[in-house]
């Protein structure tokens, strides 16, 4: 077929027909425009490469694709994790809601979270104040007072509770408010060698117990207390570790044992005595603050003990190992004060050089038979109350 109006100067590139324009062109033959035109367009297509905003784009709908599927899987499960209408009435009116007053399927739910770790993202990381660089700033008097303190509102008597979450909000813990006196008036005997190594092990444990409890060990004073002489063999047992290493291995041991191995077991530990060599870097200032803060948490638990009605003989128990620990925590306090500060230093690389000796020590006491703890070498501790003395 062709053109039959005027003059024809094209020729369909399909059948060969003879057309004058665009429009006889479309109504000469159907088959022929739609394959040309299919045929072009597919051409162009694969000619468009898949550019960067081409990319973008498809990324973008792919993301708001995949925002709302995890949109439509919370409100599922929100769906199914509602609280009954009793409880939510009672956290509406200020009332605590304790475990017990959950019904069977929440505390399923609850148990739940506890175990996935849905609770621990609610929490705000905890910020270990030795790690702030305010922790290398912290300044003391000859006779171990803070030079700076907070200024005191003298119209205003603070309680001690009050004191006490004061000190936990400011960075780092307030050191002695009055002069620490010589050792020597507090013991006429002269201070065994071995106070360097149980110096180790209320830092350990002293550590422990604040990540334990994300900072705020006043949320719980008597728990933390208990939690602080369950760790420190010194403190809590009466313990005369004689080697960094000896303290060190039960301070592993104690923070892998069944009660405490959520907190993350030997990986845990390995960073608490990274604690305990940060702190010994810092030097006499923050040990000060340190032990400080730690005499405060063992006072606090003696004091919530002492108001309970001692309904068993081991609430007494506890309370006099407590006395115990804080006469201690004193005394370490007035022999750290008295220490040069070269001390530390030596302290610290012993800590380092030990913490990969104490793994094949734990690994060597799990083994049958028993092992001579005082028959380890001794000599890098010697070597340290030669440089305290």
């Amino acid at each position: 077929m062709s053109c039959q109006k005027q003059f024809s100067q094209y020729t369909c590139p399909r059948c060969n027909s003879r057309y004058c324009s665009l429009h006889c062109y479309k109504s000469h033959n159907l088959r022929c425009t739609e394959s040309f035109m299919r045929e072009n367009v597919e051409g162009e297509l694969g000619q468009l490469g898949p550019d960067d905003e081409t990319k973008q784009k498809m990324l973008d709908i792919l993301k708001r694709f995949h925002s709302e599927e995890e949109a439509d899987a919370m409100d599922d499960d929100e769906a199914g994790s509602t609280l009954s209408e009793g409880t939510i009435q009672k956290v509406l009116s200020g009332g605590q809601v304790s475990f017990d007053d959950l019904s069977a399927e929440e505390k399923k739910l609850f148990q739940k979270a506890v175990v996935s770790g849905e609770l621990s993202k609610m929490i705000k990381p905890w910020d270990p104040w030795w790690l702030k660089p305010s922790a290398r700033a912290i300044t003391f008097s000859k006779e171990g007072t803070q030079l700076i303190k907070p200024l005191a509102n003298e119209e205003e008597s603070m309680s001690t509770e009050d004191d006490l979450e004061s000190n936990q909000a400011s960075e780092i813990p307030p050191g002695p408010d009055t002069p620490l006196p010589p050792v020597s008036k507090l013991s006429s005997t002269k201070p065994s060698p071995t106070l360097a190594v149980h110096l180790v092990d209320i830092i350990y444990s002293y550590c422990f117990t604040l990540r334990l409890y994300n900072g705020d060990w006043l949320s719980d004073t008597t728990g933390s207390a208990m939690v602080l002489l369950s760790v420190s063999s010194v403190l809590g047992q009466g313990g005369q570790p004689e080697t960094v290493l000896e303290a060190l291995s039960y301070c592993l041991e104690q923070t892998c044992s069944p009660a405490f191995r959520q907190m993350g077991g030997l990986q845990f530990g390995l960073g608490l005595i990274d604690d305990v060599i940060t702190l010994l870097t810092l030097g006499t200032p923050a040990l000060l603050c340190l032990l400080c803060d730690l005499q405060r948490m063992v006072q606090a638990g003696e004091r919530e003990l002492k108001s309970e009605k001692p309904r068993k003989s081991r609430r007494a128990e506890i309370r006099s190992k407590l006395k115990l620990a804080e006469r201690k925590i004193y005394f370490i306090m007035c022999w750290v004060h008295e220490q040069p500060g070269e001390a530390w230093s030596s302290l610290a690389a012993i800590v380092k050089a030990e913490k990969g000796s104490a793994l094949n020590y734990e690994a060597a006491a799990s083994r049958p038979g028993k092992v001579d703890k005082k028959a380890e070498p001794r000599s890098k501790f010697y070597q340290l109350g030669a440089v305290n003395q």
